[in-house]
């Protein structure tokens, strides 16, 4: 890794902070980026992120301790740069005004929309996938045709640093600009008067960006967490549904925000589940410590709160079953957390209320799909869920009875790749929505335009309402009231 990936960052001032924003909002003023700098905006961040491609990748194993090359490539690389060739390719249909039929009592008039860009947009980051969530909204927002001021997370210092070096060597700071630094630049970054604030991080901080924002009329995006639940319906095969949840749980070492984050299975399956759980963790990682595909939970403070969870559950009365194919010793010093399952959680338990971020996996039982169905509904509503069946009556039924951010029938987290599907949560999972089309229309302002005919009839309603007037107004009304 070069040095790049190592350099302390300067913690900016508040007035530093608003400085960069008034720098940005000047530039902007003076002509928002079009269809070819927006283009060229984008490629040059594709080819900022390529040249730092083997930097990145090694940044990021040492913020972790050990993450996989191909995970980050896989995981992160990958749909960043897919992202980058969604939006360049769309971006002119994107941007065209879009015509859209007059008020019959308006014609002939016509109407469109067009679509302008916001002014500043903040982009505060997420660590667990610091790429990904941090470029990922500014490839939104480049496209919109915003300039931009980023935040990527703390807890993963050198690649935050790192994705600092990047834009500075690739945009102006008028017109992108990154400030990286503890959890209190965070705070006064929250606090900027941003045309439009997006967050992604935990429940807990939503509300506080969320009111930080408020006192400048700031609209936000919340990209939260919350409690994934992948049901399991009993005519699908057990084994597939299990190994396609355990590879996306245990991508990361389960700190992805739309991990599964609890299983339901119907009643009496727990045998099997507890079997098959063992056979496929062996299958994927024979050895967890002496593994480099194994990721390491990314700090002690945030190991230590994963084992209090499971002692809290096991205290609780929980069965805790840890899956280690090769005995090896897992600690808060080698930051090794072996896939756990959680038999009979206490619904009380933090671990059924707060999202795990972790390779602990909660199991549930159902007796009936109403009861699974409930069991969701009377919780918080979740980021993304999961349901594995080929039954479309049952799936539509669950797609109907259920809200959440978003869904995958038959596998888990892929629907976050669907350039087309809009991603956002919904109630504590969140607000708002980017990726795509979504996120083009997140970050502009649709402005309504009507433009009049040389022939107004409107002006047959102006005053004095004689009539004439009452009797075209009991007329329109008329034809209103019979449709």
């Amino acid at each position: 890794m070069t040095e790049l990936a190592t350099l302390a960052p300067t913690e900016p001032t508040a007035e530093e902070l608003r400085a960069a924003l008034d720098v940005q909002r000047a530039a902007f003023a003076r002509g928002a980026p079009d269809y070819k700098r927006r283009l060229d905006a984008l490629a040059a961040l594709r080819d900022g992120v390529r040249a730092h491609e083997d930097d990145l990748v090694a940044a990021i194993a040492a913020d972790y301790g050990g993450r996989a090359r191909e995970e980050t490539l896989l995981l992160e690389l990958l749909p960043l740069y897919d992202q980058i060739r969604h939006a360049r390719r769309h971006l002119r249909s994107w941007m065209k005004r879009r015509r859209v039929g007059s008020t019959w009592f308006l014609l002939p008039s016509r109407a469109f929309i067009m679509y302008q860009p916001l002014g500043v947009v903040g982009v505060i980051g997420a660590w667990n996938y610091q790429l990904v969530l941090t470029l990922g909204p500014l490839v939104d927002a480049l496209a919109a045709g915003n300039h931009v001021i980023l935040k990527p997370s703390e807890i993963t210092p050198r690649s935050a640093e790192l994705v600092a070096r990047i834009i500075a060597e690739r945009f102006p700071p008028e017109y992108v600009t990154v400030f990286a630094g503890p959890a209190r630049v965070g705070a006064a970054f929250s606090a900027l008067p941003f045309d439009h604030l997006i967050f992604t991080g935990s429940t807990r901080l939503g509300p506080t960006v969320m009111k930080a924002a408020s006192e400048n009329l700031t609209p936000v995006t919340l990209e939260l967490g919350g409690k994934s639940p992948a049901i399991v319906h009993s005519s699908f095969p057990l084994p597939v549904a299990l190994r396609r949840i355990l590879v996306g749980k245990l991508y990361n070492a389960g700190q992805t925000c739309i991990a599964p984050d609890y299983l339901m299975v119907p009643h009496g399956s727990e045998s099997d589940v507890e079997r098959e759980t063992k056979r496929i963790v062996a299958e994927l990682y024979p050895r967890l410590v002496q593994n480099p595909d194994y990721t390491r939970i990314v700090n002690p403070s945030h190991y230590e709160r994963l084992r209090s969870v499971v002692r809290e559950a096991e205290e609780g009365g929980a069965r805790i079953v840890e899956i280690n194919p090769a005995s090896e010793r897992c600690s808060v010093e080698n930051k090794v957390m072996p896939p756990t399952l959680v038999f009979q959680p206490p619904l009380d338990a933090s671990i059924m209320r707060d999202e795990i971020f972790g390779p602990i996996l909660p199991v549930v039982t159902y007796r009936s799909l109403d009861e699974a169905i409930a069991f969701v509904n009377a919780r918080p509503r979740p980021l993304a869920l999961y349901y594995f069946d080929n039954d479309h009556g049952r799936v539509n039924e669950v797609l109907e009875r259920t809200i959440s951010g978003g869904v995958t029938i038959n596998d888990v987290i892929l629907h976050i790749g669907q350039h087309n599907l809009p991603f956002g949560g919904v109630g504590a999972s969140g607000m708002g929505h980017y990726h795509g089309l979504a996120g083009f229309l997140t970050f502009s302002k649709q402005k309504g335009v009507m433009v009049q005919r040389r022939w107004a009839p409107a002006a047959l309603f102006a005053p004095p309402f004689g009539s004439r007037v009452q009797r075209l107004i009991s007329l329109v009304l008329g034809l209103v009231r019979r449709s």
